[in-house]
């Protein structure tokens, strides 16, 4: 009898271990699918983690009102779990494009799923309560919940997306949310209530996820073709970003996390302005740092300076890298500038490289994604700015893309006012990208008497920059802004400039 018992207890506790590993999985995927489309990822995370964690106090206060059938309905939440949490992406990625739609039904799936998480924990203990000591009972239950949490967070990141992805990661776990519930269902059939029909819902349950799984690329295309509107036809996910590559007639785009990262039609514009500048006014061009720009696009603009010898590039995501030195399409727009001999990649987070580096650089081209969260933030920062001016030469050049000043100009202008309080003389400039408008650069210099239109050197055959500098260097009244604070680690006002600007469009 003990020896059954104890089989019973153990269980229900390794039930609260798989819902509490699943119910986690599926709030970091809602976090995820926000940030794609709603960007902010910081934001998106905190709101979702909020509600769920609301949502779970509101399912364990009306658990006390389950007198009845307890153990039926601790299994019917298992099975209720796995369907919910599992079906959460494929609804979300179908109406990733109806953004209004999008996020009613995001916290929708996410309050839904607390409730039910939170249901379990109270509804466990009123289960044991007679059978087990009360303080061995709250301690084994919150173990095996928290070891659970600890579990899903250890394993989104590092294995499930790069391996499976979103929609795949959410379906697999409401197979095992289920899985559990099919368990529970043949070894307590003597508990059960109505066995016979749970063991019906649970494995009607598994079958409706296990066929989802199945023709989860087909529906995972379906709904990518609606949201771009243009042919997919290159998708991957890495650790860090989902990368999507569209072709329209003569057009390839490329996509992060649902933003345009550029487009074959007028990337030149974009990469030409973002290197020639800085590469005709440094004195020295041998020893070249690139900093993201991790499609290369920038590094095939540096090469066509004989001059150069040796260009590093740091780039986080090492699935982007590896993707444009060895995919055929795109190692055609960037000239296969990621495996040539004077190239060496380093996939590492830039902020942390540059604190710990020593070697010294004749020009900088930083590339970053847009500041649009705080991991982000960080790297248009005081102090990631003040560890960049210990590794260039004191006639060094550096340019920042900065952002569009017409659609962000607080964002630029505080970018390019951070820039100013650690480099003795910086300036800024803008080009017209048709695929993203006006967009804009801060160049800089250790050299206070640096003049950035001064070229001291040229190449041929290039589409749109002519080396007249000055012709870049107007902004008009509608991109400029004042009084803006400068960028700290411990302020991050530029992310919060940046929400307010983009997040009107």
């Amino acid at each position: 009898m003990a020896k059954n018992f104890l089989k019973f207890e153990y269980l229900l506790l390794f039930a609260v271990f798989i819902i509490a590993t699943c119910g986690l999985i599926y709030e970091l995927v809602a976090g995820t699918l926000a940030s794609y489309l709603l960007g902010d990822s910081v934001k998106q995370f905190s709101f979702i983690i909020g509600v769920y964690l609301f949502s779970m106090g509101i399912g364990s206060y009306f658990a006390k009102f389950v007198k009845k059938n307890q153990l039926n309905t601790f299994v019917e939440i298992e099975i209720l779990v796995g369907v919910i949490g599992g079906l959460s992406s494929v609804i979300l990625f179908i109406l990733f494009e109806k953004v209004d739609y999008f996020q009613f039904i995001l916290y929708l799936l996410v309050f839904v799923t607390g409730c039910l998480v939170g249901l379990e924990i109270p509804l466990l203990m009123n289960i044991l309560k007679e059978k087990v000591k009360f303080s061995d009972l709250v301690s084994n239950v919150f173990t095996f919940d928290y070891i659970g949490a600890l579990l899903a967070s250890v394993l989104f990141p590092l294995i499930l997306v790069p391996k499976l992805g979103v929609m795949k990661t959410s379906l697999f776990f409401g197979m095992i949310n289920v899985s559990v519930a099919i368990l529970l269902c043949f070894l307590l059939s003597k508990e059960l209530k109505r066995p016979i029909l749970l063991k019906l819902k649970a494995v009607g349950a598994f079958v409706l996820l296990l066929l989802t799984f199945f023709f989860s690329d087909q529906i995972l295309s379906y709904s990518e073709q609606k949201l771009y509107g243009e042919n997919i036809i290159f998708t991957k996910a890495t650790q860090y970003q989902r990368i999507v590559l569209t072709h329209t007639k003569n057009d390839y785009k490329l996509y992060l996390n649902n933003n345009l990262q550029f487009s074959s039609a007028d990337e030149y514009r974009y990469h030409e302005a973002l290197v020639h500048p800085v590469m005709a006014n440094a004195k020295k061009i041998e020893n070249i740092l690139v900093l993201g720009g991790g499609d290369g696009l920038a590094v095939r603009e540096i090469l066509k300076y004989k001059e150069v010898k040796k260009i590093t590039l740091v780039d986080l995501d090492e699935g982007m890298t590896t993707l444009f030195a060895t995919n055929t399409i795109l190692t055609k727009f960037n000239d296969n500038s990621l495996t040539n001999p004077k190239v060496k990649v380093i996939n590492r987070d830039a902020f942390l490289w540059v604190k710990e580096e020593n070697n010294q650089y004749d020009a900088i081209i930083i590339d970053f994604p847009d500041p649009s969260n705080y991991s982000l933030g960080k790297l248009y920062s005081l102090n990631f700015y003040k560890s960049l001016k210990k590794i260039v030469t004191p006639e060094a050049a550096i340019v920042i893309q900065t952002t569009s000043p017409y659609f962000a100009p607080k964002s630029f202008w505080c970018i390019n006012n951070t820039v100013n309080e650690v480099f003795p003389n910086a300036d800024a400039y803008h080009v017209y990208v048709p695929s993203f408008g006006e967009w804009g650069y801060t160049i800089a210099s250790n050299n206070n008497t640096a003049d950035f239109s001064k070229v001291n050197r040229k190449v041929g055959g290039l589409k749109y920059y002519d080396y007249q500098y000055k012709k870049l260097n107007f902004f008009p009244k509608d991109m400029k802004a004042k009084d803006l604070e400068i960028n700290r680690l411990d302020n991050q006002i530029l992310v919060r400039y940046f929400d307010e600007e983009w997040g009107k469009l």
